[in-house]
This record gives C-alpha cells, structure tokens and sequence, in this order.
C-alpha cells in the first residue's frame, strides 16, 4: 500500500536482543479500540461497549510477542468535547499519543473518514512520531472501498505501513504484531513477563463493573455514571469480598440503575461477579450498592480516581 519505513532499520541486530516500547492506539469513539486492545493482549484489559466514550482514561495493555514487549496505550475516543469530562479525555487521548514510541491511529472502515476521523488525522499533522494506519471492521467493507480509504488516508499523514484487520474476529492482527515486535527500539522490557495490564485490580473491577452496567442500561443510562471500589477483602476461605458504588447524578438514573424490585442492579452483579471470578481464578462476592452525587462530572477527586486530569 505504501512504501514501508523501518524505525529499527538503523540499528544493529543482535541474537536474542529485547525490544519494548510504547504504541498509542488512537481514533474516534466505537472505533474499536478497546477489542483491538483486549485482541492483541490475548485477556481483557479494557472494557468495551458499544455506548461511545467507554473508555475514559488511558489503559496500558502489556502483551510479549517474539523478543519484544508491546505496551498499547488504549486512548480515550477522540470526538468534539462538550464537557469537562470530554475535553478531559480529549486531552488524555493527545497526551498518550504524544508521550508514544509509535502511533496507531485506528479507522472504522464502514464510517470511513466521516466525522470525528478527519479532525483527527489533521490533528495527527502535529505529533511527529512514526504513525501506522490500521483500518478496521475490513469483513464489513468491499475491497475496492477499503483500497480507496486506505489511499485518502495516505495522502494526508505519512503512515510509515498500513494494516487490514477485524479486531472482532483477529484477522490481521498477527500482521500487526509481527511488525510492531521488529519496529520498536531495543532496550530491556519494561515490565514482568506475566504482567498484562499496569491497571490497579480494584480499579479494573471497577472497570468491569461499568461496563456491565453499559450493556444493560446502554440507553437508559447517561454515560457519565461512575463505579468506585470501595472495598476489597481477601478472606480465609480464599475468595475475595468487594464492595462497588455505582454513582449517577440524579434519583430517576439510581431508580433506572436498580430496576423494578432490584433486578437490573442483581443482572448487573451477577454478570460483573462471573467475569470477576474467572479474571481472579477465586470465588468472589460482589456487593452493589447505587447512590446519587450530583454534578460528580465538577469534583476533580472524581477525575483523579480516573486517571484524569481535571481540566479548568
């Protein structure tokens, strides 16, 4: 598709030589990132959803492939900020992207360049390191259409190669990893072998947590509700107790968030409960609990407990 430029083709090969870097996984909302992510890693480490801006703040997924570790920085979707929570996952996604040894900027191939990719890509004329494109959903899209993406594409940014993939079905992926484990600069791994996320495991479960509430209450809810970890005890008996507060803004999303007779908030534990378990490999008991604070998306502790900074 375009002419390929090596970063590592200046630098000498030497046997079993380490390479490590970072790659910033980049696009608008619902392109696929998080299931790019969660793909490449082989474990989930970003929740996914199809409600857009799931992902708020960055999330590093670690994944070892050959002699080199890969740590993809999962961005917040890129899009038009109308509030503070916006413009501070706005920042967070340019900011992952221009602290990067590599950029992967990801297009739905089905939405093509309408909308918040454009902006994108003139956004991308400023951050100056090496960038590849990888146009996603290809199984969806006719050859000739995904051809002509790609070659627009190309003819506004310098992507040093261009990939074809479906994070959904893995298709191409290995071609990603191939590349990026040759590309990216030598020098030790920069963390354990079997570390797959640097996540904290309450935060994680928070994660899981909201995201399952976003399945379940995907219109019903506005995306600006919260899940904290506010308990977390290992007991003797080798399972784990974790106490989770859902926090929406008003009574009519708590009403929504527990459902007729307690049923939604039951769904959304036991499903929350069963990924938990499995991610844990030990029993666990997951207790809900829902409670309104009001304008939470003005409280900076709230940004920060995100990984987020608090824009002013």
């Amino acid at each position: 598709m375009t002419e390929e430029h090596d970063m590592a083709d200046d630098a000498p090969e030497t046997a079993g030589a380490t390479r490590s870097g970072f790659v910033a996984l980049i696009g608008a909302t619902n392109a696929g990132k998080s299931t790019l992510v969660n793909r490449l890693v082989g474990a989930k480490v970003s929740i996914v959803s199809h409600k857009v801006q799931t992902t708020r703040a960055i999330v590093r997924g670690i994944a070892i492939h050959d002699n080199a570790q890969v740590v993809f920085m999962d961005t917040p979707g890129i899009f038009k900020p109308r509030r503070r929570l916006d413009r501070a996952m706005v920042t967070s996604a340019w900011g992952g992207a221009k602290d990067a040894d590599l950029i992967m900027l990801l297009i739905d191939s089905e939405r093509g360049l309408r909308g918040d990719a454009e902006a994108i890509l003139e956004g991308l004329k400023e951050v100056h390191q090496p960038k590849i494109l990888v146009l996603n959903k290809i199984d969806r899209v006719k050859r000739e259409d995904l051809l002509a993406l790609a070659a627009t594409a190309n003819e506004k940014i310098d992507f040093t190669h261009t990939f074809m993939i479906s994070a959904e079905n893995g298709s191409g992926c290995d071609d990603v990893m191939d590349y990026l484990a040759k590309t990216l600069p030598e020098g030790p791994w920069y963390y354990p072998e079997d570390q797959i996320s640097d996540l904290p495991m309450r935060q994680l479960a928070a994660e899981i947590t909201r995201e399952k509430l976003f399945l379940r209450l995907h219109q019903e809810l506005p995306y600006s509700s919260h899940v904290e970890t506010e308990k977390w005890e290992e007991r003797k008996d080798g399972s784990v107790r974790i106490e989770q507060v859902i926090y929406v803004e008003r009574d009519s999303q708590k009403k929504i968030a527990l459902g007729k007779g307690g049923e939604t908030i039951k769904a959304i534990s036991s499903a929350s409960r069963r990924e938990l378990s499995e991610i844990l490999e030990q029993p666990v008991h997951l207790f809900l609990f829902v409670k309104v604070r009001e304008n939470w998306g003005d409280d900076p502790e709230r940004f920060r407990e995100m990984g987020l900074d608090f824009p002013k």
